[in-house]
């Protein structure tokens, strides 16, 4: 079926429309992490995009709700990561899967502040519990509905209530990783294992493997 110029114009509007609300997204993002949030405001906002205040009402209407659609976009990168790694995993390797996401992980904390290191900086505790708990559901909730369910048409899942145990586990780590910077990757990888009773699927601790 061909598609129609009004079907074709739609699109392209649309693709326009959240072209530009991300271009004001990410200046919301740059101002935190340059600035700092205390710093975050309208016109800094505007000027960093190049657009008028208008266009800014256009898409939030106030500076409130823009910090909270950044702190969603930037969780959204924290997902497309994941969403990255569990696609690249190769099947029946856990143990390469748990090295590669302690990896991601780490990375993740360290390597992206964005607006998480901004509120860090800023040492404003309430604002970055809040923003761990979102990435922490987001993250548990795509590990539950994706990669759990991958490893549990093969394997026993030897935890009960998972998507709690992968909350608890996600916003530990975050927290743990910030500080302590040089915490080595492999004891990231022991502490997920562990904490998810899949050690036995790691050359060191094999001899918990269970038993099919």
């Amino acid at each position: 079926m061909a598609t129609s110029d009004s079907t074709r114009g739609s699109r392209a509007a649309r693709y326009t429309y959240d072209a530009r609300r991300n271009e004001i997204l990410q200046a919301v993002v740059d101002v935190c992490a340059d600035e700092g949030i205390g710093n975050l405001s309208i016109s800094a906002v505007t000027k960093r995009v190049g657009c008028t205040r208008s266009l800014f009402y256009h898409y939030f209407p106030n500076k409130t709700v823009a910090l909270e659609s950044a702190l969603d976009y930037t969780i959204d990168m924290f997902i497309s990561r994941l969403r990255t790694w569990n696609e690249s995993r190769v099947f029946g390797d856990i143990e390469g899967a748990l090295d590669s996401i302690a990896a991601l992980l780490k990375s993740l904390v360290l390597e992206m502040p964005g607006i998480s290191g901004s509120i860090t900086a800023g040492g404003d505790a309430v604002l970055y519990t809040a923003f761990v708990d979102r990435v922490a559901e987001r993250c548990a909730r795509y590990m539950c509905e994706s990669t759990v369910v991958d490893f549990a048409a093969h394997h026993e899942v030897l935890i009960d209530n998972v998507f709690e145990t992968f909350y608890v586990l996600i916003s530990g780590l975050i927290l743990y990783i910030r500080s302590h910077r040089d915490v080595p990757e492999s004891v990231i990888k022991e502490i997920i294992a562990c904490t998810l009773h899949i050690e036995g699927y790691t050359e060191k601790y094999a001899e918990r493997r269970p038993v099919r």
